[in-house]
């Protein structure tokens, strides 16, 4: 799997009661599938269907409600013919998610979680995606150290092979994965900026990259007000699209593959943006003026 020169658009669509940012809004399948198919609409490449929160100290829902979360959504969305993503750490949840259409599981915790879900993978040739992951999100924030690498830089990246060393010898191939930085998971604000701007550092590694800082808590601490607290969620989104926009620019140092995105219409626009100011946007102008 290759990165395309604008990155692909992951629609999130959280069938939670408490996500982060719109946690409740859509936790019943007909209100997802509705919100899913809007997405779609905006211009969404993929569709990215959870129904585990992983907002820092979220407690885990017991399978049976995880899958009865995701399972009628992704089947409803994949009918559509949309290209489903899976969002979950679980084997099961993952395995029924592709029997129900799903083509791509988002495990955030890059099989650390449940060791099976690499079998899974292996076994149904799914995409997977891969997050740099060290703890549950009732706990990750005890785990933000990275001076024994050197810095979160290369600390990431060494964690990220790891896994991809364990992926390999599940038996997947190197065609179907997908690596994520895990922007706010085990990370204090300053590393997530760190890993944005040297996203060239992890593509070393040999694979495409999915990013998701929509929304999130270090988009937030930036926009702080005078008191230091930070901007509410709902808030943050112009910051999101400029990340978007620089990204898209290449502002990270390499092109990334997918963005995960709360807004899609609005990045869409970002990504329009991003391309006429791109370094093949003065040739494809003189091709349009015959030159």
């Amino acid at each position: 799997m290759t990165a395309p020169p604008i990155p692909l658009l992951m629609g999130i669509v959280n069938v939670t009661p408490d996500s982060f940012s719109d946690g409740g809004r859509y936790d019943d399948p007909e209100r997802a599938i509705a919100h899913g198919r809007d997405l779609l609409a905006q211009g969404a490449d993929v569709l990215d269907v959870g129904g585990e929160s992983t907002r820092p100290g979220a407690t885990r829902p017991l399978l049976a409600e995880e899958l009865d979360r995701v399972v009628p959504v992704i089947e409803a969305l994949a009918a559509d013919g949309a290209t489903v993503s899976v969002d979950t750490m679980r084997a099961e949840v993952a395995a029924r998610a592709v029997a129900a259409g799903a083509r791509i599981v988002n495990d955030v915790s890059g099989g650390l979680a449940d060791p099976a879900i690499l079998d899974v993978v292996a076994s149904t040739g799914a995409t997977y995606v891969a997050m740099h992951w060290r703890a549950h999100s009732d706990r990750m924030q005890q785990f933000t150290g990275y001076d024994e690498h050197g810095g979160v830089v290369p600390g990431v990246r060494a964690e990220l092979a790891e896994r991809v060393a364990a992926i390999r010898a599940a038996g997947v191939r190197d065609e179907q994965i997908v690596l994520d930085p895990g922007l706010g998971f085990a990370k204090q604000p300053h590393h997530n900026w760190e890993l944005v701007r040297r996203l060239d550092v992890l593509a070393g590694l040999g694979f495409p990259l999915l990013v998701g800082a929509s929304r999130k808590t270090f988009l937030g601490r930036l926009l702080a007000d005078a008191g230091g607290r930070p901007r509410p969620v709902a808030e943050r989104e112009a910051a999101g699209i400029a990340v978007t926009t620089l990204l898209a620019a290449g502002l990270g140092g390499t092109p990334v593959w997918c963005l995960r995105v709360h807004d899609v219409r609005a990045h869409r626009d970002a990504l329009a943006v991003a391309a006429e100011w791109g370094p093949d946007a003065d040739r494809a102008a003189d091709e349009s003026r015959g030159k």
